[in-house]
């Protein structure tokens, strides 16, 4: 997200980006069907994506039984595998391999080997669903936040998460898909259609 309405693209061409170090870094947790947002965390960068992970994916499984999670090669770290499928109880987590250095072998790592040999790039090929949630955002609300102090901008991300949320419900009750998705919701875990229950995080 942009801390300012000013285009980034803008200040660089105009050699003004020093000014302009320190911006949010949104990570959002998307359900694939259909692009709710069930989690999400908020830190400063420049900085590495990865801390965000847990935060993020924890939020999304106390409102959602997970079966499968997708995430992008800045997340790839055993670490979150293990936490995902082992704390979390998230059947499948696809997450492509990072590579440490030049060169480097097969993990050593038990899920991230598992990857390395069999990394299922069909599967993995429906991660666009949270790029899209993520630009159905942007189009809808803003790229760039009004608040400018740091509990201001987590207070208006959290509105954001909100507002996202009842726009798309909104929008389905008017297509019959909520009803049908709420009748799921609220039934069995295990009668919940596993193809419902894919997000992804970015």
């Amino acid at each position: 997200m942009e801390s300012h309405h000013v285009s980034r693209h803008f200040l660089e061409r105009a050699g003004r980006m020093t000014c302009y170090r320190r911006y949010p870094k949104w990570t959002m947790v998307a359900h694939h069907e259909s692009y709710l947002l069930f989690g999400m965390h908020l830190r400063y960068g420049p900085c590495q994506d990865s801390p965000s992970f847990v935060p993020a994916v924890t939020q999304a499984a106390r409102h959602l039984p997970i079966d499968r999670l997708f995430a992008d090669g800045a997340y790839d770290v055993e670490a979150h595998h293990r936490y995902s499928r082992e704390q979390l109880g998230i059947r499948s987590t696809i997450i492509p391999i990072n590579p440490r250095r030049p060169h480097q072998h097969e993990p050593k790592t038990k899920y991230r080997a598992q990857l390395h040999r069999r990394f299922p790039r069909r599967l993995y090929g429906s991660r666009w669903h949270v790029e899209a949630a993520i630009s159905q955002h942007k189009r809808k609300l803003g790229s760039a936040l009004s608040a400018t102090s740091e509990p201001g901008r987590e207070s208006e991300c959290i509105l954001r998460h909100i507002v996202h949320n009842l726009m798309i419900l909104l929008l389905s009750t008017r297509k019959g898909f909520y009803r049908a998705f709420t009748e799921q919701w609220h039934g069995s875990t295990r009668d919940f259609d596993r193809a419902t229950r894919h997000i992804g995080v970015a």
